[in-house]
């Protein structure tokens, strides 16, 4: 995740770090749980962080060959504000970039990144080619990304820092994100033409013609 913001940051952009597991988040499929129930929850703050940000990568180790259940809280929330709207109806993550990066002892790289990628487009993030990246050790226990190891007296270093295959990915997918992103707000996002929410329920259908009356 460093090495992708270390890109960002050379290229001009602002990042910021969230760590879900630091922060009292709710869990739930509602905006604000705190009003089913929950005594706390910090996500509709968050929220506001997320919601700025042009782009949003998603981080997770792999447990059980699947994201971690923290990962998977995120896109839960995330969807629990997926039917609010922007200024032209159209779903509110219109416009914003995804991407994942993913790590882990075993396999199951490209299989959490599938979930992750296919849940941030359907709520309306858009999702630029090698869009994830990632790195995985040897089967079975053993050392994580960036741990290191003594060899005798002497200090290796630092596990898959010298992964060709995760750096030029995590390089290609960081520096594709910042294309899509830069595309899209010089554009100022998607045409609401044919995909506005409010649109359709006010009536247009645009050049939708229903099956039954052809």
């Amino acid at each position: 995740m460093e090495v992708a913001q270390h890109i960002m940051k050379k290229e001009g952009v602002a990042v910021e770090t969230i760590r879900l597991i630091d922060h009292e988040v709710a869990n739930g499929i509602y905006p604000d749980m705190t009003e089913y129930g929950w005594e706390k929850d910090e996500w509709p703050e968050l929220y506001q962080k997320i919601i700025a940000a042009d782009i949003l990568v998603v981080g997770t180790p792999i447990w059980l060959g699947e994201k971690s259940s923290v990962a998977q809280k995120l896109i839960e929330r995330l969807y629990s504000m997926s039917a609010k709207m922007n200024d032209k109806g159209q779903y509110v993550y219109y416009g914003k970039v995804g991407g994942c990066v993913v790590t882990g002892n075993e396999d199951g790289v490209k299989h959490c990144a599938m979930g992750i990628l296919y849940a941030l487009q359907h709520i309306g993030y858009s999702i630029p080619p090698q869009a994830d990246c990632g790195w995985i050790g040897e089967v079975g226990p053993g050392p994580s990304y960036g741990d290191q190891e003594w060899k005798g007296e002497k200090l290796e270093q630092p596990v898959g820092f010298d992964s060709e295959f995760t750096n030029r990915n995590t390089t290609f997918m960081t520096y594709n994100l910042l294309h899509l992103a830069a595309m899209l707000k010089a554009n100022g996002g998607y045409s609401a033409y044919g995909n506005s929410r409010k649109d359709w329920e006010d009536g247009t259908r645009w050049e939708f013609e229903n099956p039954e009356y052809r």
